[in-house]
């Protein structure tokens, strides 16, 4: 933590929850041998998430070819992909029961095609086991290449989401592998390939960044048509990743709430806890039944 960052505020400090649908959803992943984002990334909202039937699943393996600072996910060299996941992770949300599904991944520079086509055959399992499921894929940026993106959106997702993380400024230290053209350049594309699939795309905060260059990041997303905004608190996962800056009160959080949705975003999540899946099914359903 950072010289003059006092400990975790009060409304940061949420009670462990592990219910029964917890405890059940658990043994479903490991059964399937499935991997979600929530417990790679140590997210703190698991417990409440879980229990209301909510995960984001994680294919195409546990490592990572990147190695972001701010992420608690593993990086190294993965194993190539299972052939079979598409339809077990299709099975898992059968089971569950879901009526929004998210999907995201681990970033594979290592595929011709970034793991694509994997991202593509997901969403067609699960439109054929359950064709009422909306389904929402959170996608790595594939180098800014609009054909890769082209094989995801011709797979017809309900939500295209990909987040730019932070502000270009900090891009080199946060992301150091990652580039803010090729994120606004995947959100940009897939407005125009897809205009009825909704966007989406999330900040943390905390890392060391301006309220002014948060609201010129903005800016840029409701500038490429983003439709979805979701900002959050960046929280250390462990003393290796990147130290907080400072912490955003909830008032602010508001703030950042009020200016998006002045600038023309359809829905903005903006609060200390918000994590890029948090209320994800709510947001479809809502801007559904506006549309």
């Amino acid at each position: 933590m950072s010289q003059g960052v006092q400990r975790r505020p009060e409304w940061l400090r949420v009670p462990r929850r592990e219910g029964p649908e917890y405890h059940r959803l658990k043994r479903l992943m490991r059964t399937q041998r499935l991997h979600t984002v929530c417990e790679e990334a140590n997210c703190p909202n698991i417990g409440r998430c879980w229990e209301e039937r909510t995960a984001t699943f994680l294919i195409l393996g546990d490592t990572c070819t990147r190695a972001c600072r701010f992420c608690n996910v593993r990086s190294g060299h993965p194993a190539p992909p299972d052939p079979d996941e598409p339809r077990r992770v299709a099975e898992t949300v059968a089971a569950m029961g879901l009526s929004h599904a998210v999907i995201t991944s681990v970033t594979r520079d290592d595929l011709p095609d970034g793991g694509a086509s994997v991202f593509a055959e997901v969403i067609r399992e699960i439109r054929a086991r359950i064709p009422e499921c909306t389904v929402e894929v959170l996608i790595p940026d594939f180098q800014g290449d609009p054909e890769l993106l082209r094989v995801v959106m011709e797979a017809r997702p309900d939500v295209l989401n990909h987040n730019v993380e932070t502000v270009p400024r900090l891009f080199p230290r946060v992301q150091p592998r990652n580039r803010y053209e090729w994120s606004l350049a995947v959100l940009e594309n897939a407005r125009r390939m897809a205009p009825d699939v909704l966007t989406k795309s999330g900040l943390m905060v905390g890392l060391g960044e301006t309220a002014d260059e948060v609201l010129a990041v903005m800016a840029d997303l409701r500038g490429v048509g983003v439709d979805i905004l979701t900002i959050g608190q960046y929280l250390q996962p462990t003393r290796r990743h990147l130290p907080i800056e400072r912490y955003y009160t909830p008032e602010e959080f508001e703030e950042f709430r009020r200016r998006g949705l002045e600038m023309g975003f359809r829905w903005v999540e903006s609060g200390p806890l918000v994590r890029s899946s948090f209320h994800a099914a709510r947001q479809v359903e809502t801007l559904r039944e506006g549309s």
